[in-house]
């Protein structure tokens, strides 16, 4: 993944113990050593997101206590995950936790960036299971956690739990209010994505949006034609790179033709030379656009699915509200299911 062009109060409930102790019951700490060879070693646990069977939805790799690990070592683990983002968490006392949320960072393989949807909502389900865990068994029910905050290098986002009637466990996340950018001209657009402009809609607008990475917003008239889509050329993301963006963002391309009844739209993250699974950042800038321009009403959540292309579906749900012109209270939730731990030895 070419980075330039990358997506972009733990235990809020009363007597909740913070994560420092909670991952110190899990976790090998980053300050114990191997007393045979000096070995470090840093308990990993890696989830599948936005779904809720194994093998698809977006994987993350999630170190459960990076404290020891230097910039550099976290990079170079992100690189040996080889996943589109890894976390690291780095647990504070619980009165801290308490008021500022938990310490994560996260890095792609290439570099480390301020926020992103899966690694979010995926950290937060790695650590409300760390929660539950460490309970005795006879309160874990009783003192379940219903929300977890993450300080992130984008701010606090709050991650919202609830139990759904099949039992399984709902993680919702509140990114920061959504940022409207440059309306960027159809012709142009398809031109530069070697597209024709009747493959775009021209009921919305093509626009760029952040909630915490920027994205381009391209809606697609048709099903077919989303599915074709390939990397964009470099003439394209040239384009994005004289928009002057915090970060250079990325195309991501949305169709409200969906075949099914029940998915509100088909997307796709292609993201340089690879394919984003399931882009929780991007979806939070399409619930917000969604909003703006009347496509959904303020709180009606849309099911989006992306990921069919590459075979890992993704099921991303979304919904944002709106105060006079004002879209703000963009949420974006899903399923995630832990499909293996295991030790890192550095």
């Amino acid at each position: 993944m070419d980075t330039k062009h990358s997506r972009r109060n733990f235990l809020q409930t009363a007597g909740a113990a913070g994560a420092a102790a909670v991952v110190g019951q899990v976790a090998t700490s980053a300050e114990r050593l191997n007393p045979d060879n000096g070995v470090r070693r840093f308990h990993c646990v890696q989830i599948d997101v936005f779904t809720s069977r194994r093998l698809e939805g977006n994987p993350l790799a999630v170190f459960l206590d990076a404290r020891g690990l230097s910039d550099e070592e976290m990079q170079d683990l992100a690189r040996e995950t080889n996943l589109q983002e890894t976390t690291f968490v780095f647990p504070r006392d619980a009165a801290t936790e308490r008021e500022h949320g938990v310490k994560v960072r996260i890095f792609v393989p290439n570099e480390e960036i301020p926020f992103a949807g899966h690694p979010t909502l995926g950290t937060a389900m790695v650590l409300r299971r760390l929660h539950l865990a460490s309970q005795e068994p006879s309160s874990a029910q009783t003192n379940d956690t219903s929300e977890i905050t993450l300080d992130l290098r984008v701010g606090k986002i709050p991650v919202h739990f609830r139990t759904e009637p099949s039992g399984s466990i709902f993680g919702e996340m509140r990114q920061v209010d959504p940022l409207f950018g440059a309306v960027h001209d159809r012709n142009t657009i398809a031109g530069l994505l070697d597209l024709s402009p009747e493959d775009i809609s021209s009921d919305a607008p093509i626009q760029t949006l952040s909630t915490g990475l920027f994205f381009v917003i391209v809606p697609i008239k048709n099903l077919v034609t989303l599915q074709r889509l390939t990397v964009a050329p470099q003439k394209a993301y040239d384009y994005l790179r004289r928009q002057n963006l915090p970060d250079t963002g990325d195309f991501y391309y949305v169709t409200r033709d969906t075949g099914d009844p029940t998915v509100g739209l088909r997307s796709r993250g292609l993201f340089s030379t690879s394919e984003d699974p399931a882009t929780g950042s991007a979806s939070g800038c399409t619930a917000a656009w969604m909003v703006r321009y009347g496509i959904v009403k303020p709180e009606e959540k849309v099911h989006i699915l992306q990921g069919v292309e590459i075979k890992r579906p993704s099921h991303i749900f979304v919904r944002a509200s709106k105060e006079g012109d004002t879209v703000k209270n963009v949420r974006v939730g899903g399923h995630a299911v832990q499909i293996m731990e295991g030790t890192f030895s550095l």
